[in-house]
């Protein structure tokens, strides 16, 4: 059996798990060489937080393990696809590739009516501008 079909049959369980105990049926599971780092589902309403996603749990689990956020050699396998959030965390971690089985629910609409506004000020600007390229200037 292949990493792939490992790495299914561990999502379907997890999903399963996952709905049984009242969660939203989504898994995740971080993979290394072949091997898994870690493997997680839904905890939203469990935790009563809304970032615990499985793709961020698990992420969190592997970095844990690696010891470093940096995941550039791990792939993720998730059953949804990530959310924007999820993309963005991915993203951030570095890791190579990311599988999903389902592309999206055909009846999921987005409900959020949040607005996102830009504040406009000039003198905080200028100086958290600074802040920041000094603490990235720092780093590298």
């Amino acid at each position: 059996m292949d990493q792939s079909e490992n790495a299914l049959k561990s999502l379907m369980k997890l999903s399963t798990k996952a709905f049984k105990k009242g969660e939203i049926p989504v898994a995740a599971i971080v993979i290394k060489d072949n091997k898994i780092l870690s493997k997680k589902y839904n905890l939203k309403e469990k935790r009563k937080d809304i970032t615990a996603h499985a793709e961020i749990l698990a992420i969190q689990k592997a970095a844990r393990k690696l010891k470093s956020w940096n995941l550039t050699n791990c792939d993720l396998y998730v059953t949804l696809k990530p959310c924007k959030m999820c993309e963005e965390v991915i993203k951030q971690s570095r890791i190579r590739n990311v599988y999903y089985i389902l592309d999206k629910l055909d009846y999921k609409h987005d409900y959020n009516k949040t607005n996102f506004n830009l504040l406009n000020v000039e003198d905080e600007l200028n100086s958290y501008q600074q802040l920041l390229s000094s603490f990235f200037k720092k780093r590298r």
